[in-house]
């Protein structure tokens, strides 16, 4: 259960806060414990990704097939994104954002902004704040359980590189590498998002 919180502002400036990273980076355990570390204004956001392919969206290798996934992704990102913004949280934490397509696309960067209609500028300035975590080797915490993941380890880091080149250019991003002790790693990616917290709510 988040802590309850005695705020009393009725609208919040709202900061979207993404978490990024290739597959088996630690974002969604770094989410979890956010969820519980922080009050009701702090809302945490699905991956778009697991919505879609979970519910059953096609994953072949096909290039109109990937185009249109990632299409799909980041319009269900930014109304999941939009949603919580005009409910009124204060903070919402993203399970990646809308350049992490850039990672996934199979063509060239500027058919990725004409396929959704915006621009790398627009993109980046949408994040308050980006944290990226950074993919284990294999045998040093890479995760093999998830059933919707199936990149090899070589895979994920290779996937970790081109979603650290697709944020490139944000003013406010943190990389925080992998360790031996996880726990280590989600406790330096919380206080980046304590840093996003608003006074009213920082006593949570």
């Amino acid at each position: 259960m988040p802590p309850e919180c005695t705020c009393s502002v009725s609208s919040h400036t709202p900061r979207l806060v993404v978490f990024t990273g290739g597959p088996g980076a630690g974002k969604t355990t770094a989410l979890d414990v956010a969820r519980r570390a922080f009050c009701r204004h702090v809302v945490v956001l699905p991956e778009s990704a697991t919505l879609l392919y979970g519910g059953g969206f096609p994953r072949r290798n096909s290039l109109p097939t990937r185009r249109a996934a990632q299409r799909a992704i980041f319009h269900v990102q930014t109304e999941l994104e939009r949603a919580a913004l005009e409910e009124g949280a204060a903070v919402v934490l993203c399970d990646r954002g809308v350049l992490d397509g850039l990672a996934y696309w199979p063509d060239d960067e500027s058919s990725f902004f004409a396929g959704v209609g915006t621009t790398r500028a627009e993109a980046l300035a949408r994040y308050a704040a980006v944290i990226h975590l950074r993919v284990p080797g294999d045998g040093d915490g890479y995760d093999h359980t998830n059933p919707l993941r199936i990149e090899t380890p070589e895979q994920a880091r290779a996937l970790d590189d081109r979603t650290a080149a697709a944020w490139e250019g944000h003013q406010n991003r943190v990389v925080i590498n992998s360790t031996h002790d996880f726990m280590e790693k989600i406790r330096r990616a919380i206080a980046v998002v304590r840093a996003q917290i608003p006074d009213c709510c920082a006593g949570a």
